[in-house]
């Protein structure tokens, strides 16, 4: 068996009003993948954050090579060989990727940056990873998959003994997954301890040794991967039965139903040439498709957000003309969009602040909600949705991924939208979560809510959709129903190409 490369014993935190960890012990060894899993809240993100510097635990001891350290800092843990690549990946997209591998630390000649010794590090660096890339080009000309790489790159370029990976792969397709895999191997074969969090349950069993589980802060324990079962899995992490956090009920669509919304032959100037859509009052239905496959497209088009250049739009038998989201919002659509940290909250206002946005914008800025008002909304769907917080003033930016996304929703929630289209609601959040947003979506339907649902996931389309919409190359090739259907089915259409 290896050694341990760290010890944290009686890890234990408190922030006013909760005890975010109590006495959690974690231990890595070298040349291991090591899971940190747990739901939305469980302390996963706190106990990370007390290792490298970013809090100041209560009580606790944290052993590196047996030696006792403190990180008072993030840039003091990395010098002890401790580097993090987070889930939005955290470079400058302006600068190359070679001058993101060494920013801070450029080897210099003669008093002068040595951009020779530069490129070619980095160039030597990235082909550890398999990859023959321009290092020159600007960070944002390459994919989230190649920023993520160069993250990683930088952390091994300083020599790290343990690398913390945080849901690294919730943007990634599943070839680039498989690139990602590959090289977390590669950096075990080395001696690396690594901390791989992720709520991805195939992707745990694919590339973990071992697996610690935490809840409300509270360690439940650590196991080897081969110990526990995917359910017995996910029934310690949320301490309730797989098949009861899962009960859920498709919406109940009568056939006669009215159409709420219909797109005929739509396409706009770049990327979907010719799309048809209806959906019915009440009804969900689920996009399905690789990364790449025009599902976010054609849900900008719906929202006004990517310019319709032919086809037609009716909402509730009329005719609309889309040519802003501004337009779609005073029709009574809204969008929930993926990249909830840059499209959706803005993490520098108020929960109440986020919530009230799309009401507001839908009365129009002359006739402000009083701050009572803006405070009961808000109130009413913090108490709904559950969202985790004190008060209603709490900076949406500090709350988990799952809260952040209950927020959005209850943004649009308030606004009393006839269509929701929903944009990966659920990436990023834990299992928990995922079935606490499900439910919810299906409720808003049973008030007559229409929902479009767009998830990589194909277990949950298939688990909410009354119809699902099949998408490949930018191209709708299938439409299917929800109900009868198989993961395998639908993989299948996404190969050929076609029903």
């Amino acid at each position: 068996m290896q050694e341990n490369i760290l010890e944290m014993t009686g890890i234990t935190m408190q922030f006013p009003g909760v005890k975010a960890l109590d006495n959690v012990n974690f231990s890595l060894r070298a040349g291991e993948i090591h899971s940190l899993l747990g739901e939305n809240g469980a302390g996963k993100s706190t106990l990370i954050k007390c290792l490298t510097g970013v809090n100041h635990m209560d009580a606790g001891k944290i052993l590196l090579d047996g030696r006792e350290i403190r990180p008072s800092s993030p840039r003091e843990a990395i010098e002890e060989g401790i580097s993090t690549v987070f889930q939005e990946v955290n470079l400058c997209p302006n600068l190359s990727v070679a001058e993101n591998i060494f920013v801070g630390r450029q080897p210099m000649k003669h008093g002068q940056i040595n951009w020779h010794e530069i490129n070619s590090r980095a160039s030597e660096l990235m082909s550890r990873f398999h990859l023959d890339i321009d290092v020159t080009r600007p960070l944002s000309y390459y994919s989230t998959a190649i920023q993520q790489m160069t993250s990683i790159a930088r952390a091994v370029d300083i020599q790290a003994k343990i690398l913390i990976l945080d849901e690294p792969t919730s943007s990634l397709d599943e070839n680039e997954v498989q690139l990602l895999f590959n090289v977390m191997r590669d950096l075990k074969s080395e001696g690396i301890g690594i901390i791989f969090i992720t709520h991805f349950l195939d992707q745990i069993y694919a590339v973990s040794d071992r697996m610690t589980i935490l809840r409300n802060g509270h360690l439940v324990g650590t196991y080897d991967i081969n110990e526990l079962s995917k359910v017995e899995l996910v029934t310690k992490m949320v301490g309730k039965d797989m098949d009861v956090i899962f009960n859920l009920k498709r919406a109940d669509v009568k056939p006669d139903a009215e159409y709420m919304l219909k797109a005929e032959h739509i396409g706009d100037a770049s990327h979907i040439n010719d799309i048809s859509i209806t959906l019915k009052k009440g009804e969900l239905i689920g996009f399905a498709g690789l990364l790449g496959s025009g599902r976010t497209e054609t849900a900008e088009m719906l929202f006004g957000a990517s310019k319709t250049v032919k086809g037609d739009i009716y909402l509730d038998g009329e005719k609309l003309t889309l040519n802003q989201p501004f337009d779609a919002i005073k029709a009574n659509i809204a969008f929930c969009p993926e990249d909830r940290k840059r499209d959706g909250i803005i993490g520098d206002l108020s929960i109440r602040e986020n919530i009230m946005l799309a009401v507001q914008s839908r009365k129009g800025f002359m006739k402000p909600m009083t701050f009572q008002e803006q405070t009961d909304l808000a109130n009413k769907y913090i108490k709904l949705l559950g969202i985790a917080t004190p008060d209603c003033e709490k900076k949406a930016g500090e709350l988990s991924g799952g809260n952040q996304q209950k927020v959005i929703l209850a943004r649009w929630m308030a606004a009393q939208p006839k269509v929701l289209i929903l944009d990966e609601p659920t990436r990023g959040i834990d299992i928990g979560a995922k079935a606490e947003i499900q439910r919810l979506m299906l409720e808003m339907c049973g008030s007559g809510v229409s929902v479009i649902f767009i998830s990589s996931e194909l277990d949950e389309i298939i688990r909410c959709s009354n119809r699902i919409i099949i998408m490949r190359d930018r191209e709708k090739v299938a439409e299917v129903d929800g109900e009868n259907c198989t993961q395998q089915d639908i993989l299948k259409i996404i190969a050929e190409g076609a029903a």
